[in-house]
């Protein structure tokens, strides 16, 4: 990483929120300032000078980061979430308070849903300043709560480093393989030592899934194909209580769970369909109507930057901070289901 000693300049087409936010007084006042853990502005900030294509552009090393660089952070996060610095955030994921029977019981067009949530254990540095030590006794301490699993979410952890041929092509095949290369998160640091302290939990059903050290130190991820978003959350909701008994997370009252990127602060969660609507697809006004109403983000169904195929498209919550898990789901559902109505209409 080259040393910052200077103003960074951006390209007259980047509209990052960084070089949105970034100015002259701002870089002043913070250039020299370090957390406890040695994060700096540069090492914040890399990724959105060296990619001037992202969207936000900015990542943090550790929780201390949301406060030392918080002249650059708190306007991020209040443009993105809609969220200020004296807002507080709750988490809320208990089944019960969530109202969402199967709006498709006859399979006509929801084809799979899958619901994730990002988490980082508390009082470790983030993925771009952990170190390689404490990255993989993170591996080894998370592995061994994962293998304790027992019931439905019982299954096997796969290492991505030494890991054979016939497991990496089943979970290449399983769609479950995460892979290194991402520009964004090698220049804010996260693919440091790859494949090193990295690996992927399944149970043995492969419904329920854990990423362990790609962008966040853990995605937890419950699926199945079909329509029926309650059990996918009930399944999630309980995989995360019995691994919060084991390792506790980094969570507070402002920013609730804390992540190296500030788009996933908050549920750190991402609620999705892939869903066939292939008539209401033909009229994208409406459509994206639909999902702004509903707070949805619609993408193509290989995500971000990907294309419809068949009529096919992934639907997910868009918002993350201030609001609970159980608000993040509804969003998606009540969505999902004045979709499905728009397209039998048509």
């Amino acid at each position: 990483m080259k040393e910052l000693n200077e103003f960074p300049i951006f390209p007259e087409d980047c509209a990052s929120l960084l070089s949105k936010h970034l100015s002259r007084a701002v870089f002043a006042k913070l250039k020299n300032r370090q957390t406890a853990n040695g994060f700096s502005l540069q090492q914040a900030i890399n990724s959105g000078i060296q990619n001037p294509d992202s969207g936000i552009g900015i990542y943090a090393g550790d929780e201390e980061s949301y406060t030392t660089f918080a002249g650059l952070f708190d306007p991020i996060i209040a443009e993105y979430h809609g969220f200020s610095k004296t807002d507080r955030h709750r988490s809320n994921l208990n089944p019960a308070d969530l109202h969402a029977p199967n709006p498709d019981p006859e399979n006509q067009y929801i084809v799979s849903t899958r619901i994730r949530v990002g988490r980082n254990i508390a009082g470790l540095p983030l993925g771009p300043a952990i170190s390689t030590e404490q990255r993989n006794q993170l591996e080894q301490q998370v592995s061994a709560v994962l293998n304790g699993l027992q019931g439905k979410l019982a299954g096997s952890y796969y290492p991505l480093q030494g890991m054979g041929e016939k497991d990496r092509n089943q979970l290449i095949a399983d769609h479950f393989l995460f892979k290194g290369g991402d520009r964004f998160l090698e220049a804010a640091g996260l693919n440091r030592d790859w494949p090193g302290g990295r690996g992927i939990y399944h149970n043995d059903e492969k419904t329920f899934l854990v990423w362990i050290n790609e962008e966040d130190q853990l995605r937890i991820i419950s699926m199945q194909m079909g329509g029926d978003i309650n059990a996918v959350f009930t399944r999630l909701s309980r995989a995360v209580s019995e691994i919060e008994s084991g390792v506790k997370f980094s969570f507070n009252d402002h920013l609730g769970y804390i992540s190296s990127c500030p788009t996933n602060l908050g549920t750190a969660m991402r609620a999705s369909v892939h869903i066939k609507l292939p008539k209401l697809s033909a009229d994208m006004k409406t459509f994206k109507q639909i999902a702004d109403q509903h707070h949805l983000q619609i993408r193509g169904i290989h995500g971000e930057h990907s294309e419809s195929e068949g009529g096919i498209y992934d639907i997910s919550n868009r918002r993350r901070l201030g609001v609970t898990e159980v608000e993040c789901v509804q969003d998606m559902y009540d969505g999902v289901v004045a979709l499905i109505a728009q397209e039998k209409l048509l």
